[in-house]
């Protein structure tokens, strides 16, 4: 809330930051092609200053901590500014601050649970939430939103009325609030938190929006009041919020939304009045119709003004040639208002009266908005001076697709220094809706990444030589893939979800095993973190503490998705365990791996298998593809079934078009360990055959053999129930049914 006391302040925990660090230009800008040198340099100077003043600004913060809570609405903003710069910095820094506020506040929003100001902060919790997926970090928001659906707080936006701050009845509102219900949508897929974001910010522009001067009066004791000169009272930052909300409303509003429209229209009013406002050092005042009154320049208000601004023209939204040089000359006013430390000036206080304040006065909130700023002015600049090609993936289903992954077939020669680039593997993506630099991984043809879409929803994401950008963030290690001589040779992969692995030569040797086993072997998680080399290493991998367990049993059975010749009857599987192995990607993003099967005896057939599998970061399945030489094969070629393990006790069996599911009984003293649950996606027939579950289809000489491998656990977050379980499955093999679509454009 832009003109009220500050709450009582409590103890601020922030560490400091590490020592500032400017960016210089890579070495890879000057190695491009030479017809596209001069313009990547170019692209890559332009940015490189926007992204070096925001780290100056943000590193000056977190050496200078706010005495705000950690949960306070200024707080919040200054952590979507830093969430902002996060996603194109090439410092970990920014992010690990805020997942440092996350820990301290255990993942709470603020004291008062229907007070917008309150869960502001929840923007930066959904945020991290998409990037990392630990359910943790939306858990508390999730249930507090949950309960204010079904306690709504209904009734009139007149400022006297009681309870009016539980609604949202000042614009300022209107980026603390409908940004974070539009986030934790974006999150889950759940479509009431939208609905809530969407009605509500209605019911407050039809009672606060001056449909003539298109601007937002901040509550309704303004209806009547006016300037010294005549005119209405809008307040700069106070429209500045509802700028900067609309824009954090249309980053994750679907593009097929039917309130879509309503939203760019209401934006595009705004920013045509905020045009003709704007002063001629580039700022805005604190009262916007009578900037006499109020001469200092404001920075707070402004830095939302230029995140606007920025944002459409980059959308498409606002013309280019009539609010670009509004954007940059807004920009340039910004960065004179930062001191040589990066210290932001030029921000006005919290309090009732604008009219005076120390121009050298700087806040949190300020900073927050500077951040913001700089990340549509940084993509402005690098798509001003840098070729693009765009990747358009579309969601043609009915599912929300959450870290989907796209395989996006970049060709050396289709858009010029883009397709240079991406020959040599040195490209970057930018997510069009959040100007976010999007982590990725080259793969054979292409580039592979993750994206999340609501049903119907089409995304766009800018490829751009890498040479171009300043900066690339750290991607996570997502997927990892291994050969284990350690372990009597096992071959083991994961990703942030699951782990399994397989057996190799030297367990068939060893005196104490002699194990030959077709079966595959689960890992149960519940960290998104990658452990198999720390459990490998530390040997004890049977006890779970705290990041999950193998408790899981294979022997001589087909385990999780194992599989053998299937014969009139009877089963064939390898005769011994794989016999060599190769790496073929090692994530970040996939890891992809191959398994030599020599020659076995398989019902008078003999039958050789080169086996690959890959598993991609935020999924339970793992895809095989399996590939048989045979010799003395029918025309018909062989039949497959791939298995799971069946266990004594109550289970829960279930199958349908193109799937099968087992949660197992509960394992462990008085079921201690939980269930293990296993799926197959394959298209063919089941049936139960010696103990197993059996999936089986038919595979050609010399063709690929295709089908996904999965496994949960009831005590991670995911899956606490077998109907969650079943539910995955069954959504699993409809995406399959259902890809996404992807479609190389031209840059703009």
């Amino acid at each position: 809330m832009t003109q009220t006391a500050p709450p009582v302040l409590r103890q601020r925990r922030l560490h400091a930051a590490l020592c500032l660090a400017l960016l210089a230009a890579p070495a890879a800008a000057l190695r491009a092609e030479p017809a596209t040198a001069a313009r990547a340099v170019s692209s890559h100077a332009g940015a490189a200053a926007v992204l070096g003043v925001m780290q100056r600004v943000a590193d000056w913060q977190l050496a200078h901590p706010s005495s705000y809570p950690e949960d306070d609405w200024t707080q919040a903003v200054g952590d979507a500014g830093m969430m902002a710069l996060a996603g194109i910095s090439g410092e970990r820094r920014y992010r690990d601050a805020m997942l440092a506020v996350g820990e301290r506040n255990r993942w709470k929003l603020g004291p008062s649970m229907y007070h917008a100001d309150d869960y502001a902060l929840g923007q930066t919790y959904a945020e991290l939430y998409l990037q990392t997926r630990e359910p943790k970090m939306i858990a508390p928001m999730r249930a507090q939103f949950d309960f204010m659906l079904e306690n709504p707080r209904d009734g009139s936006l007149y400022w006297e009325t009681p309870g009016v701050l539980h609604r949202w009845a000042w614009c300022d509102a209107l980026f603390m609030g409908p940004p974070a219900w539009a986030r934790l949508y974006a999150a889950t897929g759940d479509q009431r938190y939208l609905d809530f974001a969407v009605k509500n910010w209605w019911l407050t522009s039809d009672y606060l929006y001056d449909q003539e001067e298109h601007l937002y009066y901040r509550d309704s004791r303004y209806f009547s009041k006016r300037e010294a000169n005549g005119r209405k009272v809008f307040w700069g930052r106070g429209n500045g919020w509802v700028m900067g909300g609309l824009v954090r409303m249309l980053q994750y509003l679907p593009a097929n939304h039917p309130s879509r429209p309503r939203f760019v229209q209401q934006f595009s009013e705004m920013a045509a009045k905020l045009l003709t406002l704007q002063q001629a050092d580039g700022t805005w005042r604190a009262s916007l119709l009578d900037p006499a009154s109020y001469p200092l320049q404001e920075s707070s208000g402004t830095g939302l003004y230029t995140y606007a601004l920025a944002y459409g023209v980059n959308q498409g939204i606002l013309d280019r040639a009539r609010f670009g040089p509004a954007a940059g000359k807004a920009w340039d006013a910004l960065v004179a208002n930062v001191n040589a430390d990066g210290k932001l000036t030029h921000v006005q206080p919290i309090g009732a009266d604008p009219k005076s304040y120390d121009p050298n006065s700087t806040d949190v909130y300020g900073v927050g908005a500077f951040l913001m700023a700089g990340s549509e002015i940084y993509r402005m600049r690098l798509l001003e001076g840098a070729r693009s090609s765009v990747v358009v993936v579309r969601n043609g289903g009915s599912l929300h697709r959450a870290d989907e992954s796209v395989e996006a077939p970049l060709a050396a020669g289709m858009a010029g220094a883009t397709g240079a680039a991406h020959a040599t593997g040195e490209i970057a993506l930018l997510d069009a809706a959040t100007s976010r630099i999007v982590p990725s991984q080259r793969v054979e043809q292409g580039v592979l990444f993750q994206a999340t879409l609501a049903p119907g929803e089409t995304r766009r994401y800018h490829v751009l030589p890498r040479a171009a950008l300043p900066a690339v963030p750290p991607v996570d290690a997502k997927a990892h893939a291994r050969f284990v001589p350690e372990r009597l040779d096992d071959f083991a992969w994961e990703n942030d979800r699951t782990a399994h692995r397989v057996y190799g030569p030297a367990i068939m040797r060893d005196p104490k095993e002699m194990l030959v086993s077709a079966g595959v072997d689960v890992w149960s998680k519940r960290t998104r973190a990658l452990v198999m080399d720390k459990w490998y290493a530390s040997g004890d991998y049977h006890t779970d503490r705290g990041e999950g367990m193998d408790f899981y049993k294979v022997g001589k059975a087909l385990g999780c998705g194992g599989l053998a010749v299937f014969d009139g009857g009877r089963l064939h599987p390898a005769s011994s365990n794989f016999s060599k192995w190769k790496v073929l990607a090692d994530g970040p993003l996939r890891a992809v791996f191959e398994l030599t099967y020599e020659q076995w005896d398989a019902g008078g057939r003999q039958v050789s298998e080169l086996r690959r599998v890959s598993i991609d970061a935020g999924t339970n399945f793992s895809r095989v593809e399996s590939r048989f030489a045979v010799r003395g094969a029918p025309k018909a070629g062989l039949e497959i079934g791939v298995g799971i393990a069946q266990r004594e006790g109550e289970g829960r069996y279930s199958q349908g078009k193109g799937w099968m599911s087992y949660w197992e009984p509960p394992h462990g003293t008085a079921g201690a360990d939980g269930s293990a649950a296993c799926a197959v996606l394959l298209d063919g027939r089941h049936m139960p055959h010696e103990g197993q579950y059996l999936a089986v289809g038919k595979a050609q000489a010399g063709k690929p053999f295709v089908y996904h491998l999965g496994a949960g656990w009831s005590k991670s977050a995911d899956f606490p129930t077998p109907e969650a379980w079943e539910r995955y499955v069954k959504e699993a093999a409809q995406r399959l049914a259902e890809p996404l679509s992807v479609n190389i454009e031209a840059g703009k």
